[in-house]
């Protein structure tokens, strides 16, 4: 029997790992969800984003960015915690079923590899505007924005706690 952690860590995969448990699930059918961010500060408006997103399909995939990727979008200061703490808990999520890191600065090579069916992000995207939007619909999936819960920002709790 798998303890906990090694059920967690099971979740965590390689773009080459990715690859092949794709192939498992396209196999049986299972409708697949993508989503990104850096996840840094997990917090109420991630979890209901993410819990929401999951209901779209039945795997819920999750592109992380890495540390060197946050660092450029974000800033110096950040990330807050480093790669390997943010995949372990965004894995231990009961409603995410693999979490994979990307480096670049938008995840659009690994929507080309991942192929969801629904690609999801907030709603502070267009949907115009999406990175990877054109490969999904182009496959016949769709594209999804979910509403932000007001008041709950990694950015925002980080500057109230410097200011």
């Amino acid at each position: 029997m798998k303890t906990q952690i090694e059920i967690i860590k099971s979740k965590i995969f390689t773009w080459e790992e990715l690859k092949f448990q794709l192939e498992v699930w396209r196999f049986l059918n299972e409708k697949i969800v993508f989503t990104n961010g850096c996840f840094d500060i997990i917090h109420l408006g991630h979890i209901e984003y993410l819990a929401k997103a999951s209901d779209f399909g039945n795997i819920l995939i999750i592109g992380l960015n890495t540390d060197d990727s946050v660092k450029r979008i974000k800033g110096d200061n950040r990330p807050i915690y480093d790669q390997g703490a943010r995949e372990m808990t965004m894995a231990a999520l009961h409603f995410v079923d693999a979490v994979v890191l990307f480096d670049e600065d938008t995840p659009y090579e690994l929507i080309k590899l991942v192929q969801p069916d629904v690609l999801v992000k907030g709603s502070d995207y267009g949907k115009e505007d999406i990175v990877g939007a054109d490969i999904v619909r182009k496959n016949g999936g769709e594209v999804v924005t979910i509403d932000l819960v007001p008041g709950y920002s990694t950015t925002e709790a980080i500057d109230k706690i410097t200011r």
